[in-house]
């Protein structure tokens, strides 16, 4: 329909521009090619509301530029692709030699609708991914459930049996202890399902009131641990939320693995903040591990706790990793993170 021996799709990422599909024999225009977004023809596609197209390069004013020079075409029509009203690229058909006549209204139509059809194709495939996504996660999700959840289950039920036969208290104790890890494991999918890697709006969070309001929460029965905020933390811009839930999340770890005397400490570094305990610390083998869904050397523990803190530090933009401690225990740094105060 349009006479001209080069049609092209291409992704935009940042200031690039990758050939993501081609027809034609330009050895720059193939499927995988990429050059700077400022040296293509594209650049004027995405910023002007109308679709682009170039009849005669030279005539109009493009022989001098980079885009010509680089790919040497006399005619060009150009769409913009959105996917979900972001930029994802371009529709184009082009050639080397230039028209004698201008494209025609029912061209420029055809180029438009094929724009259309291709940003349509383009999120229904994301759609789709999303969906399976979202699938795999909750299968993932409902057989951990029903792992994790079978063993406090049955030691709910035979201290029952137990008590039911005695009547001793501790027998009740230990009830009341495999309904709370029920209770946290549902706690943690809940939240893994519903919250996944999204946050809500952030604002400046005072590091100390976090971190001292989450201790209370997780350290009610561990007269004997101690919390220690250095002076000059200040504060963080984040969703305060789940940044609770993230210190809740390394203060119940630094329990479970170092005991109820633990001594927890939380500071301020030059690129963001630290947590650290007294504890026996992470063997450098298992760093990287411990941030896996699942991954638990602890038999109270669910294996969500440490890939919560690493789902809510990459939401907020941070990186997370872990170190020793200046007394042997395990220490959580925290980088990229923003000041409240550029909230």
């Amino acid at each position: 329909m349009l006479d001209v021996p080069y049609g092209f799709l291409t992704e935009i990422d940042g200031d690039t521009q990758t050939i993501v599909a081609a027809r034609g024999d330009h050895s720059l225009l193939q499927p995988g090619a990429s050059c700077p977004l400022s040296e293509a023809y594209c650049r004027k596609t995405i910023t002007r509301p109308e679709l682009v197209t170039v009849q005669n390069a030279t005539a109009e004013g493009w022989s001098d530029d980079v885009a010509y020079e680089r790919f040497g075409l006399g005619c060009y029509v150009g769409a913009e692709i959105t996917v979900e009203d972001d930029t994802y690229g371009t529709f184009c058909f082009a050639g080397p030699d230039s028209r004698t006549e201008p494209f025609s209204e029912t061209e420029r139509t055809f180029v438009e609708l094929m724009a259309r059809w291709t940003s349509y194709e383009l999120e229904q495939q994301r759609a789709t991914e999303r969906l399976q996504r979202q699938n795999e996660r909750l299968e993932e999700f409902a057989s951990m459930v029903s792992h994790d959840l079978r063993s406090p289950l049955n030691v709910a039920r035979g201290f029952l049996d137990l008590a039911r036969d005695d009547g001793d208290p501790e027998q009740f104790d230990r009830i009341e202890h495999a309904h709370e890890r029920i209770e946290r494991i549902v706690s943690d999918v809940l939240y893994l399902a519903r919250e996944g890697e999204e946050i809500g709006s952030t604002e400046p969070v005072d590091l100390a009131d976090a971190a001292r309001t989450s201790w209370d929460v997780v350290a009610t029965e561990s007269l004997d641990a101690t919390l220690t905020v250095e002076s000059g933390v200040g504060s963080v811009c984040g969703d305060p939320d789940r940044l609770y839930q993230l210190l809740e999340n390394l203060f119940r770890n630094a329990l479970e693995h170092g005991g109820n005397a633990v001594a927890v400490r939380v500071e301020s570094t030059a690129d963001g903040f630290a947590v650290e305990d007294d504890g026996p610390g992470i063997p450098a083998d298992e760093r990287d591990a411990v941030f896996e869904r699942g991954f638990t050397t602890n038999e109270e523990g669910t294996g969500f706790g440490l890939y919560i803190v690493r789902n809510i530090a990459e939401a907020h933009g941070w990186t997370v990793s872990v170190t020793d401690g200046a007394d042997g225990g395990a220490r959580f740094e925290f980088a990229g993170v923003e000041r409240g105060t550029d909230c």
